[in-house]
């Protein structure tokens, strides 16, 4: 299906995606209605989804929410998605642990009691990628697509495999050639087609924005492209769980890792609705980003105090914040200013050193963008940036079995010793 430029005023939506109305421009405010664009055809500003959203009694909405399912769709009131949702072939990711890390936080000079990771690596493929994918799989059964896509860092392309799967959708994804081994398998293990496109994330999603102008193309749910209006609205339901596992409260300060930028803006989306929805009291919050030293350009832009943020090209472990030209980057430093936090990086050192740290801690395993926001909260507790007195969400965002690479010259066996207790006592091993 071609991409759509013709400006229309209507926000009649022609589809059933419950509570979404249209799609909205984010620069100049121009209405569409709903369908798989991500461009205004006036200014070519990012469109989002505008919602008719259940204002009215936030108690009944309340229960409404705590009676549904252990997962995103316990949202659907404030979701993209039909009032069936939950009743059809989906992955029905989300509800994963947010963990009161108290030893992380001793490591830290943190009070107790304030310091939490809301750990996604419990999503069906190990990643927070699973939102976003549910949430594009639901737009494109709408609009009638039969392949779903990507441009991927890793990730992305083995949710949208296991979706596709599961809902009996083909699956085509295209990765950069060089991604970690065991993101490749798990992309490929689906069944779905996998390709290796030589170049940078960067230059793969240019291949997938032109293959959607292509007659090639026709069919095709792009899931970070034409369906991206509807893919960002995934990571709302991080937020909306947040703050319900803190018992509906506002967390004081937040970090979160920046790739596109999109999960950090539509975590904000979501705290500004549940705020405007009553559902929690309003009150200031901190948003930080994290980005890895090597593909930095949202940092870049915030310490120079820039508005604009300059392209880089990525060299870092951190592969799945690889990308050097965040289209949601400007809104991010919009976010990171308005909330009085701030954007910041660590090296791929510090990174390994933040992944140890965290499993030694509390037993959690990151991949390597969880490494980045930790060492990055441990780099703005340090700088005084972060309230070590105030709640604190930390977001490991996926599985470090997945990157296995990062730490395994540094983590391996203690010792090989012969089967014996003589041979342990030597080894100094008996405590």
């Amino acid at each position: 299906m071609a991409v759509q430029t013709v400006a229309t005023q209507s926000t009649t939506p022609s589809v059933d995606l419950g509570p979404a109305s249209g799609l909205s421009c984010r620069e100049c405010g121009t209405k569409f209605p709903l369908g798989p664009i991500f461009a205004c055809a006036e200014c070519f500003g990012p469109l989002e989804v505008a919602y008719d959203l259940p204002l009215g009694d936030p108690e009944a909405l309340r229960k409404r929410i705590e009676a549904g399912p252990a997962n995103i769709w316990r949202y659907a009131p404030l979701l993209p998605v039909p009032a069936d949702v939950a009743d059809k072939p989906n992955l029905n990711p989300g509800w994963t642990k947010l963990v009161k890390a108290d030893n992380l936080a001793r490591e830290l000079g943190v009070e107790q009691g304030k310091l939490f990771v809301k750990d996604d690596s419990g999503n069906p493929t190990h990643s927070f990628k699973d939102r976003v994918v549910a949430q594009a799989l639901e737009a494109a059964r709408a609009f009638g697509f039969t392949t779903l896509s990507c441009s991927s860092t890793g990730n992305l392309a083995g949710a949208v495999g296991a979706a596709a799967a599961r809902a009996g959708f083909r699956s085509c994804v295209f990765i950069p050639h060089d991604l970690e081994q065991g993101k490749v398998v798990m992309a490929a293990v689906y069944g779905g087609e996998l390709v290796g496109i030589e170049g940078n994330y960067d230059d793969v999603n240019r291949f997938c924005s032109e293959l959607i102008g292509d007659p090639l193309g026709e069919g095709w749910g792009f899931v970070n492209v034409n369906l991206r209006p509807y893919y960002g609205e995934g990571s709302k339901t991080l937020a909306y769980e947040i703050c319900e596992q803190l018992g509906w409260e506002l967390p004081d300060q937040l970090v979160i890792p920046i790739a596109s930028g999109s999960q950090l803006t539509k975590i904000d989306k979501g705290l500004k609705e549940l705020i405007a929805l009553g559902l929690v009291a309003d009150k200031p919050y901190k948003i930080f980003g994290a980005q890895a030293e090597g593909c930095s350009p949202v940092s870049a832009a915030f310490k120079a105090g820039h508005d604009v943020v300059r392209p880089q090209k990525p060299n870092t472990i951190a592969k799945s914040l690889a990308i050097g030209n965040p289209a949601d980057g400007p809104y991010v430093l919009d976010i990171a200013r308005r909330t009085g936090g701030a954007v910041e990086d660590v090296n791929d050192e510090q990174v390994v050193d933040a992944i140890k740290l965290l499993a030694r801690t509390e037993g959690i395993f990151a991949e390597t963008a969880g490494g980045v926001t930790v060492g990055v909260t441990k780099k703005l507790i340090e700088a005084g940036l972060i309230d070590p007195a105030l709640t604190t969400v930390v977001l490991n965002t996926g599985d470090g079995l997945k990157t296995l690479d990062a730490v395994a010259e540094t983590s391996q066996a203690t010792a090989t010793i012969k089967p014996s207790l003589e041979a342990f006592r030597s080894a100094g091993l008996a405590g």
